[in-house]
């Protein structure tokens, strides 16, 4: 009689939005490619922020469960984190996973540490393993002084009880490692984002027409794009400044702001006073950044915080010629100067200085933008990512069961 197959191990991931970003991507991603692999996974994601752009139209067609609860959010709420807490529990008895899986901040701390009290009182189950996934870290521009030091004493609280530790880029890893202290150095492990990234890698010079014709652009402008949340931390005000800068050079310039949140209403004014409001457009969230990117001569990402920056990945496999501020994961996409043009952070003389020395020279830009998309084409693959976690996962269950 031949055996029965063992039953699929369980995946509860847990992520604390689907907001548009690389986290929302790789949640989903990474789920669905996992379930090809023989993982059984839920995802549960939590509520969007006001202003934030809904990524949940990637979980349609996926072969993935999903639960969605609305008092897991972003900001600190005690009475609903509390509560949340309890779901969790709820869900963990439910479920009952071999993996909980977590992304991001506040998912991380509710769902490990939901799980950690659930091994706990139940000593006699077999042990939940516990795996997060650093996409950067909330330690520094997200918070007060005072909260953010309570994250960091229970990140490196929760971080004992964590089997892995996932860093998307050397240098998230050597900052959480060597200036944050969380973790030991030998659960943590780097694991590049993946992405599909076909629809970028097919923009060329008959998309680059078109894209500019149904974007009104005028005929020889040069156009830089930027592409995010508009929040404090994306630092959008600089991109502004820097593009006073270059107007004041080239006057036919045309400026893209792709993305929406808090600071519209800001950095719509902070246009008008700086003279730049009729080059500068607001786009909103956009669902059709290939085409956006192929309209686009130079790319800038103006942070003051990154993980590995997700809009800077997607731009390059486009094809275009990228300026990025010297913070968090932006050196592990931009690796040498061959393939982009990496400038101090809150330097706005610096990153108009670049972006106009790209637009001054179109064989230069033209060789960067190519050297730019054959590099992450290469290195941010899904299909890599997915066997890189799915070796992990085994290799963590293994050492359950040894």
């Amino acid at each position: 009689m031949p055996q029965a197959a063992d039953p699929p191990q369980r995946v509860l991931r847990v992520i604390t939005r689907l907001n548009i970003g690389g986290p929302a991507i790789q949640a989903v991603s990474l789920s669905a490619g996992l379930v090809r692999e023989g993982f059984d996974t839920l995802l549960v994601h939590g509520r969007l922020g006001p202003d934030e752009g809904d990524m949940s139209y990637l979980l349609a067609n996926q072969p993935v469960h999903t639960l969605h609860l609305p008092a897991l959010q972003r900001r600190p709420r005690p009475v609903a984190d509390l509560w949340t807490f309890a779901r969790l529990l709820r869900i963990i008895a439910r479920f009952r996973p071999d993996i909980v899986h977590t992304h991001m901040a506040k998912a991380g701390l509710l769902a490990r540490a939901a799980a950690v009290f659930y091994n706990v009182v139940h000593p006699w189950r077999r042990r939940i393993v516990l795996v997060h996934t650093y996409h950067g870290h909330v330690f520094e521009g997200y918070f007060s002084n005072a909260v953010t030091r309570v994250f960091i004493a229970l990140e490196r609280l929760l971080a004992r009880d964590t089997d892995a530790l996932i860093a998307v880029s050397p240098r998230v890893h050597d900052d959480l490692i060597a200036r944050y202290h969380i973790g030991a150095r030998e659960r943590f492990v780097v694991a590049p984002l993946g992405f599909e990234l076909d629809a970028f890698a097919e923009v060329d010079d008959r998309t680059r027409a078109a894209a500019r014709r149904d974007l009104g652009i005028p005929p020889g402008a040069p156009v830089v794009t930027t592409v995010g949340r508009l929040t404090a931390i994306k630092n959008q005000m600089l991109f502004l400044d820097a593009a006073a800068r270059i107007t004041s050079r080239v006057g036919s310039a045309v400026f893209l702001i792709v993305g929406d949140g808090e600071l519209r209403a800001d950095l719509e004014r902070g246009a008008r006073e700086r003279g730049i409001a009729g080059r500068v457009r607001f786009l909103g969230w956009r669902r059709d950044l290939p085409a956006i990117h192929a309209a686009s001569d130079v790319f800038a990402i103006t942070s003051l915080n990154e993980g590995t920056p997700v809009a800077l990945i997607e731009a390059m496999a486009a094809g275009v010629a990228a300026v990025g501020t010297d913070v968090g994961g932006v050196r592990d996409v931009i690796v040498d100067e061959s393939m982009g043009i990496v400038v101090p952070a809150g330097d706005p003389a610096a990153m108009a200085a670049a972006i106009n020395g790209l637009l001054d020279d179109p064989a230069g830009r033209a060789a960067m933008a190519a050297a730019a998309r054959r590099s992450v084409l290469a290195r941010y693959t899904f299909a890599k990512l997915t066997e890189g976690i799915a070796s992990l996962y085994r290799g963590l269950l293994d050492a359950r069961r040894r």
